[in-house]
């Protein structure tokens, strides 16, 4: 790595209503380099990286490109001059397909579907993506949104190419070729920022570490300099002693009857002939590969998604249901926890105790005309404080918070509710090292207190760490179910991947 920083802000600030999410940053990007931001949720560092990318300006602070003082008014801007985001969420158009999301912002006077496609396809199977370029992005999983937003900053030649956790939705295998596909860009000159909250992948893979917090930008070093250790406590301001859950005591009576009851279900390719049983008070992993039918069995249970005819049964406290809407199934006390918060897991304009005020609504359904506003607000209230959710003043809509506040939100929502049975789908994903523990200690109260849990995750650690027992699904089927006193991160892989 030679020559001067290609980017450079000088005490960068950005403000909201007197309150700044970034205080005076002194932060520079050096070409061929993989620097990696850390901090808590709320500590600055998508802030950060949005004035980089043009989405927003600082309110104080000068922003250098090659050592010229420039001024980005949006995203495109800053995409001319060689800098692309990945967000977390994606930004693609559901719409349009895999193609023409790839293409968007730089498309000629006149284009050729043929062209467009083939240039897609060129940069997918460079990456090694498995993503058909003539799909609609809408009907994309979450992993290959992902997959396709990197392929667009690659195909956008872009020098600069800002990462916003983006291992959150890939598996362990796809997770290694992203940070071999890194390595490969930054041996050819282009300089990296990647947000993440898996502390050893900044440790691993990074040259240099900046660490945000409340705002500020606390410290900056090469890697080697750090570990988990220092991290954390430039992050929180102290030492976090993490310990292991504490051994499991309970054990599930012999006559104990499932709350869920899934058998021989079908959904079209994703779920086939699918069977297992959630029991109260217990925790169910459900681990697998990005499309063995994990999140796809979830959303047929609640009737997100029709089972094929004749498709399987499921039973919920031995009374067979089958719904048709996902309102039936909150009704009954089943609740769900979206992998994608922002596709289907809040209302983004609305604030905080309105989003949870709703959810606990919900299980009401449509024959209630009048809400009783007062216990709305005292039930907000209560897992707002629970959940220790961060926000700027009683109304700030939920889509300004950071993305770990926000799946907090998608929680609390959930289990305002007081459900039978919540299904959990990558319920810490984009959620910092404190919240984690915290998110995982309300999982492991919810299934002490009777519930059934269903924990979806592709972080094996979490699955080992949490559940009770544990199945493992492949190509749309069970096909191995351990007690936790039997398995390990060996044994679940070999299950999903043999």
């Amino acid at each position: 790595m030679t020559g001067g920083p290609i980017i450079r802000l000088e005490k960068a600030t950005k403000t909201y209503g007197g309150i700044a999410a970034l205080a005076e940053a002194d932060f520079d990007l050096r070409p061929g380099e993989i620097h990696a931001l850390v901090g808590e949720n709320g500590a600055g560092k998508s802030t950060l990286c949005k004035l980089i990318a043009g989405v927003i300006q600082p309110s104080e602070g000068i922003l250098k490109v090659d050592g010229e003082a420039v001024t980005l008014a949006n995203p495109k801007d800053a995409t001319r001059r060689g800098i692309s985001m990945v967000y977390q969420e994606t930004s693609l158009v559901p719409q349009l397909t895999v193609a023409q999301n790839m293409v968007l912002g730089r498309e000629r006077a006149f284009n050729s579907v043929r062209r467009v496609r083939s240039a897609a396809r060129q940069v997918l199977q460079r990456l090694n993506f498995k993503v058909d370029p003539s799909a609609l992005a809408g009907s994309l999983s979450t992993a290959k949104r992902q997959m396709v937003e990197i392929a667009r900053a690659v195909l956008n030649d872009a020098r600069v190419i800002i990462l916003d956790e983006p291992t959150a939705a890939l598996t362990p295998e796809e997770t290694d070729h992203l940070f071999d596909l890194m390595r490969s860009l930054r041996a050819n000159g282009v300089a990296m920022i990647f947000i993440s909250h898996a502390l050893e992948e900044a440790l691993n893979h990074a040259d240099r570490i900046s660490v945000l917090r409340n705002g500020h930008l606390m410290v900056t070093g090469p890697a080697a300099d750090f570990d988990r250790a220092r991290l954390i406590h430039h992050m929180i301001g102290e030492d976090l002693v993490e310990t292991a859950a504490p051994a499991k005591t309970r054990r599930r009576p012999a006559a104990a009857l499932p709350v869920l009851q899934v058998e021989n279900l079908r959904m079209g390719s994703m779920v086939n002939n699918m069977s297992f049983s959630v029991f109260p008070g217990e925790i169910t992993g459900l681990a697998g590969l990005i499309g063995s039918g994990r999140s796809e069995v979830a959303k047929v249970i609640l009737g997100h998604t029709k089972r094929n005819f004749g498709g399987g049964r499921i039973w919920l406290d031995g009374r067979e249901v089958r719904y048709a809407l996902p309102s039936e199934a909150v009704r009954d006390g089943i609740a769900y926890v979206s992998e994608d918060r922002k596709l289907d897991g809040f209302f983004e304009t609305m604030s905080v105790h309105d989003n949870i005020g709703l959810g606990w609504l919900a299980k009401f359904g449509r024959g209630r005309v009048f809400a009783p506003l007062r216990r709305m607000r005292e039930r907000a209230t209560t897992w707002e404080e629970r959940l220790s959710i961060r926000r700027i003043g009683a109304d700030q809509s939920v889509l300004y918070l950071s993305g770990g506040n926000q799946q907090k939100v998608v929680i609390a929502k959930s289990l305002v509710q007081e459900p039978r049975l919540v299904i959990f789908d990558e319920p810490t994903r984009g959620v910092d090292v404190g919240a984690i523990a915290e998110i995982r200690q309300i999982v492991r109260d919810f299934a002490a207190s009777g519930a059934g849990v269903i924990l979806i995750s592709s972080y094996l650690p979490e699955i080992l760490d949490l559940s009770d027992r544990i199945l493992v699904a492949k190509s749309g089927t069970i096909v191995a179910d351990f007690p936790r006193s039997e398995a390990t991160a060996a044994r679940i892989l070999h299950a999903a991947i043999h």
